[in-house]
């Protein structure tokens, strides 16, 4: 969108003409011109969606989002799953309706969409990640297992390891 428009304001304000732009953006003429042809204007977006064949049914589809957030989380139905019910129900719409809805509710539900960030801070020297680990290494002439420690400070993120 930007280029186009660099394009645009390149030909039309400053005058340059379409050979001339097309040798300069790499591109043949006949793209420069289909670019200029081409009527530009802010994408169109609804604000609100039309539903007319889910409103019969958005109280019942409403009713079952509600009984399924007391369920365990796994037995939750999926959108996909509520449509094919409403389907058995009697719903004609189609799923991108459903799906819109039940997005549209978990948003709007109490804890539905917040984002929670709780960042870690370690005192220097307190806490560190710790795994083990085995090698082989030739000492003296002889390979020879050994047992590594792995330790990485929190603090600073500093590893060191100690073999055994």
């Amino acid at each position: 969108m930007e280029s186009f428009a660099k394009l645009r304001r390149r030909h039309l304000v400053k005058g340059e003409s379409i050979s001339a732009i097309a040798r300069d953006l790499n591109l043949s003429r006949n793209t420069v011109k289909k670019y200029l042809k081409a009527d530009v204007g802010p994408a169109y977006r609804r604000q609100q969606q039309p539903c007319p064949k889910l409103g019969a049914f958005a109280e019942q589809l409403e009713r079952w989002l509600v009984q399924d957030g007391l369920r365990p989380k796994r037995e939750r139905r999926s959108a996909k799953r509520l449509f094919e019910d409403l389907q058995q129900a009697g719903y004609a719409g189609a799923y991108d309706s459903v799906q819109r809805f039940v997005k549209q509710w978990k948003g709007a539900s109490p804890g539905g969409g917040t984002e929670a960030f709780i960042p870690l801070a370690f005192p220097p020297g307190e806490t560190c990640q710790f795994d083990w680990s085995h090698e082989q290494v030739e000492l003296g002439g002889v390979v020879q297992t050994v047992k590594l420690a792995h330790f990485r400070l929190c603090y600073s993120r500093q590893m060191f390891l100690v073999a055994y």
